[in-house]
């Protein structure tokens, strides 16, 4: 019995297509409708049933077809349904049309991620995101519709916009997103800043990527020691969230959280996404977390590797981690693979493997060394407590011994000072 004053979970049907004429990127499979399945319960929904039709091509009215349009129809009649949700991207007249015949309301995928992105949003640079993809969305389907989205107000797929104006006229929407852009380009713009101030100090900039709820936002907490809210849902962090990560005794890099990623995300929202995706094509490394206990994990890696070639971050050095290998009895199939580790973000197993792989692959090698400097030259000393991490001083007569745990940069920093001479590498 629903308990009074909680939301009504709504009923839908689960639709695809597979059509002949797909690659298979856009292919709808059992597998396919799986995920969207939980996107769905990530929305408020229950599912009622599922139909994958089989056509040489889409049908232009209906998509899937009358005949179908009109099975489907009866069936969501007799079973209180409430919802149609497609796998697949419908055109404005399509969607229409299918309402007319199915008698509820139609939405497909992008407007399902829509949806779920709007509930997420926290930040307002999260918000104006969302809004945006939502409008450049909507904004071609208000021709054709008529009143229809003035019925918007309530239900799956109508948060954000849908709770506005969205019947006024076209041109009011395209000046929001006018300025919305404006103000995400001011974003970019103060990112660009924070960049170059982190570039001066030559801290290296880690981004974890990966699909969504692979528990990337989990382990930047295991690692970093963070609060950050986390938890086994789809697209839980929409906001980027950058910490301070130790690696080794005497270097450090800034580990970044992103937005997490899904097959047919839409191009529209990745676009919107542009000012939180752009910190991917500055990263020094990136961290593509998988979720090893996933049958599904390679399918998820191919999805990430693709959006990141569309990015154009295919460049730039890259180390698979592979996530909650705590819940597998064999890993060995991981831990043969280059630039591969295993990690569990609940237990913290390979935890000092993926930093040493973080320090190898960044050229973050550290040494002990003794250096005696001279006390004309004691400002030398600050550099060693700020940047390395000291481990005695002694005062001699002419010289301070300082023994010391340095990076490389560090290190030629201070023997350069000191005219190339230290004691040596302990």
């Amino acid at each position: 019995m629903q308990n009074q004053g909680e939301e009504k979970r709504e009923r839908a049907i689960l639709i695809g297509l597979d059509a002949d004429i797909y690659a298979d990127t856009e292919k709808c499979d059992d597998s396919s409708l799986d995920e969207l399945s939980e996107l769905l319960s990530t929305a408020g929904g229950d599912e009622v049933a599922r139909v994958i039709q089989h056509r040489a091509s889409p049908e232009p009215k209906t998509f899937i077809g009358t005949g179908k349009a009109r099975e489907l129809a009866e069936f969501a009649e007799q079973n209180d349904v409430d919802l149609a949700v497609f796998d697949n991207e419908l055109s404005p007249a399509q969607t229409k049309n299918l309402e007319d015949i199915l008698g509820v309301r139609v939405i497909d995928r992008s407007t399902l991620i829509l949806d779920i992105f709007a509930s997420r949003a926290q930040s307002r640079e999260g918000r104006l995101q969302v809004e945006l993809a939502q409008y450049k969305y909507l904004l071609p389907r208000l021709t054709g519709r008529g009143t229809a989205l003035s019925r918007l107000g309530g239900g799956i797929g109508t948060r954000g916009p849908g709770e506005t104006k969205l019947e006024t006229d076209r041109r009011h929407i395209r000046r929001r997103i006018a300025k919305i852009e404006e103000e995400l380009e001011t974003v970019m713009r103060v990112r660009g800043e924070q960049r170059r101030g982190r570039i001066r100090r030559e801290i290296p900039l880690v981004s974890l990527i990966g699909y969504t709820n692979a528990g990337k936002s989990t382990l930047l907490n295991a690692l970093t020691g963070s609060d950050i809210h986390a938890a086994n849902r789809l697209f839980d962090t929409l906001d980027t969230t950058t910490r301070k990560f130790p690696v080794s005794d005497t270097a450090s890099v800034l580990l970044s959280d992103t937005v997490g990623f899904i097959r047919k995300l839409p191009h529209h929202l990745t676009r919107a996404f542009r000012a939180t995706l752009e910190e991917l094509l500055h990263a020094d490394l990136l961290l593509h977390v998988v979720d090893a206990s996933n049958p599904e994990a390679e399918a998820h890696c191919a999805v990430v590797d693709d959006v990141i070639k569309t990015l154009g971050a295919d460049n730039i050095p890259r180390l698979y981690v592979f996530n909650k290998c705590d819940l597998l009895s064999d890993t060995s199939l991981f831990s043969r693979e280059k630039d591969t580790v295993c990690v569990s973000a609940r237990t913290g197993a390979g935890f000092d493997e993926l930093k040493s792989e973080i320090c190898r692959i960044l050229s973050l090698s550290s040494r002990r060394t003794e250096f005696d400097i001279p006390y004309s030259k004691s400002a030398l000393i600050d550099i060693l407590h700020r940047d390395a991490k000291v481990l005695s001083t002694e005062y001699l007569d002419d010289v301070i011994r300082i023994c010391a745990i340095t990076d490389d940069r560090t290190y030629s920093q201070i023997t350069k000072q000191l005219g190339g001479d230290s004691n040596g590498q302990l």
